[in-house]
């Protein structure tokens, strides 16, 4: 028999405030959390405009000297994954901390730390370089560093699977747990590259959004005049239990998830196929994974980047899995508020899509004015929207053709 699998607690840190309450609330008032950069200078970069996490106080989970040697998104994925169990109320004992997993995503790890250390290299030689310097930048830096937090030694993996990463690390831990490598999970995706390299690779890519004196208005998914994504950073932790051990507990649980799809395009490094056919089958083998019928499922939470590719493309590969039920979806994207934390991305969206099932608010689409005539679903725009779903989807589709999905329902 199957071993059922939901989420009972819940961390975040992200552009719209640090913690689970600030986030939400933030996006139902559909407010964004977008500006100008500050963290370096960018004047001279072709977008000068980001989702920073602007509320963050690192002292409340690191001494000053831990915390120097722990890049950002190491911080970010630690901090939301203390605040997920601190709220799911487990406790790790010598019995139960091996069948404790953790399994976390990202997408490009410390790139400002390796930026750092190279003009280091450059102008005051190999002498000067931290032996820190390794433990900052690698991916699996987030699992590992959660698992020592919390004690857990069951299984620690780390995905790097570009804007994928979160939802295959949900995915991955759901399947852990599925089939018995442990009971409980911390996974979710974590990201924080905002740095001169990074905003000038994607810039160069034509891939950011050039709207620089509109911040707030640049993220607009689904809109005719998009122009491509924001850049941003912060984490996003769940944590997954196994049905059974959390009644024994009565635990809060937020949602249930049901299923998981991975695919890969084959088709070019960053664009999507036209009529998103490998997203369409990653959709497709969540729903058949799940047990479902399309017209099971209400709620899409959209991977939505603002590109002129994605939301396009996505918006094909859901009529082709949902036929004439796509009509009837409601479809949004968070990212219209957020902005796009790359390999983070899918751990606060599986995180919301759980608290849109157990709220019964589904977020808005913002800044959706002008819709394309490409992108003819629900999209839920504007204002956040009263409804009881009892079933929904999250999708990723990463850099290489990668793409995730997992659908959660409602726990009654």
């Amino acid at each position: 028999m199957k071993r059922r699998v939901v989420v009972t607690g819940i961390g975040l840190v992200t552009p719209l405030g640090t913690g689970t309450e600030k986030t939400w609330q933030g996006l139902l008032e559909g407010r964004s959390g977008i500006g100008p950069i500050t963290r370096f200078d960018a004047s001279d970069q072709a977008s000068q405009i980001a989702a920073e996490v602007k509320d963050f106080d690192p002292s409340f989970w690191f001494e000053k000297k831990q915390r120097k040697n722990l890049d950002h998104f190491v911080q970010y994925a630690i901090a939301a994954a203390d605040m997920a169990w601190k709220e799911c109320g487990l406790i790790v004992t010598e019995d139960n901390a091996h069948r404790i997993g953790v399994i976390t995503g990202c997408g490009m790890g410390g790139l400002p730390t390796i930026e750092e250390y190279h003009g280091i290299l450059l102008n005051r030689g190999p002498r000067r370089i931290t032996p820190f310097f390794i433990p900052r930048v690698i991916p699996n830096m987030p699992s590992g560093h959660i698992s020592m937090y919390i004690g857990a030694k069951g299984p620690n993996l780390a995905l790097s699977t570009a804007c994928a990463a979160g939802t295959h690390a949900v995915g991955e831990a759901f399947r852990h747990i599925v089939y018995g490598d442990c009971d409980i999970a911390v996974t979710g995706g974590a990201e924080s590259v905002i740095c001169p390299l990074a905003v000038g690779g994607f810039s160069s890519m034509k891939a950011l959004s050039t709207r620089n004196n509109e911040p707030q208005a640049a993220s607009r998914p689904f809109d005719q005049d998009r122009d491509g994504f924001i850049i941003a950073e912060g984490a996003g932790m769940i944590v997954l239990e196994e049905l059974e051990s959390a009644r024994k507990r009565d635990a809060v649980i937020y949602a249930e998830i049901v299923g998981y799809g991975q695919s890969s395009d084959a088709y070019h490094i960053a664009a999507p196929p036209e009529n998103g056919e490998g997203g369409a089958r990653c959709m497709a083998m969540a729903l058949k994974d799940a047990g479902m019928n399309p017209e099971d499922i209400t709620y899409i939470n959209a991977h939505g980047t603002s590109t002129p590719l994605n939301d396009r493309c996505e918006t094909a590969a859901i009529k082709t899995v949902f036929k004439d039920h796509a009509s009837s979806l409601a479809v949004s994207s968070t990212k219209s508020m957020t902005g796009h934390m790359l390999g983070g991305a899918g751990g606060i969206e599986s995180a919301f899509t759980a608290l849109t099932l157990f709220h019964g608010i589904i977020p808005p689409t913002v800044n959706l004015d002008k819709p394309d005539p490409a992108c003819d679903l629900d999209y839920v725009p504007h204002v956040a929207r009263e409804s009881k779903p009892a079933a929904a989807m999250s999708n990723s589709f990463g850099f290489g053709g990668t793409n995730g999905v997992i659908i959660m329902r409602r726990f009654d």
